[in-house]
């Protein structure tokens, strides 16, 4: 079977910086792939290449299916990514802007509704606009976002950053529902003792390269 996740080489340049400098990685369906390694070592480049946001420059690199030389925008209805920057409309309620993204990608309104009461902001907050909302608030507003769209390939950069124990439980929970239902996950933390227990495999990011570290569950 194709991995979902195929690097070969892969060259990414993040203005003329190689921030991936022949990046070899192979993610099959259904793992949880942990990616560890210092600030700078190329692991956000790493998730933004998968979700066709960071053009490959060389070397070979297929995500789904998808050549992300010449497929970037054909993968990006098909992966989900959670970003620093949370990509939400400040001025939109939270129940808009997961609306929005999620009907960019073809989700079912129903599915909207599901993804609130998930992420305990089908209440009062679904009417508050995102600009009012707390750090904590703004990232379940983005993992809603997520839930609804039911993405193949979830691309978690630091997943847990803004949220309180009940919040990381529930991240955890997610990433779990998400693999019992035939998603994929590739995601970067520092909290690598949470995160260790819900990775099936771990690889480190050093220098724009990924070794495999061969420990996990």
């Amino acid at each position: 079977m194709e991995p979902v996740v195929d690097l070969r080489g892969a060259v990414a340049l993040v203005g003329r910086f190689p921030a991936l400098a022949g990046a070899d990685l192979a993610v099959a369906r259904g793992e949880v792939v942990l990616l560890q390694g210092p600030n700078g070592a190329g692991k956000t480049t790493l998730l933004r290449c998968c979700a066709g946001l960071v053009p490959v420059v060389d070397g070979e690199a297929r995500v789904l299916g998808h050549d992300l030389r010449h497929e970037r925008r054909r993968v990006r209805r098909r992966v989900g990514l959670l970003a620093h920057a949370t990509g939400l409309y400040d001025d939109l309620t939270v129940e808009a802007n997961v609306r929005f993204w999620a009907a960019a990608a073809g989700a079912d309104p129903d599915d909207v509704a599901a993804a609130l009461d998930r992420m305990g902001l089908a209440g009062r907050l679904r009417t508050v606009a995102v600009a009012q909302l707390s750090a904590g608030q703004r990232r379940r507003t983005s993992l809603a976002v997520l839930v609804a769209r039911r993405p193949e390939l979830w691309l978690l950069d630091e997943p847990h950053a803004g949220l309180d124990q009940a919040g990381r439980d529930l991240v955890d929970g997610l990433i779990a529902d998400a693999v019992a239902a035939g998603a994929t996950v590739l995601l970067s933390s520092h909290e690598l003792e949470r995160a260790e227990r819900v990775a099936h495999r771990q690889v480190e990011v050093v220098g724009g390269q990924v070794r495999e570290v061969r420990r996990g569950r």
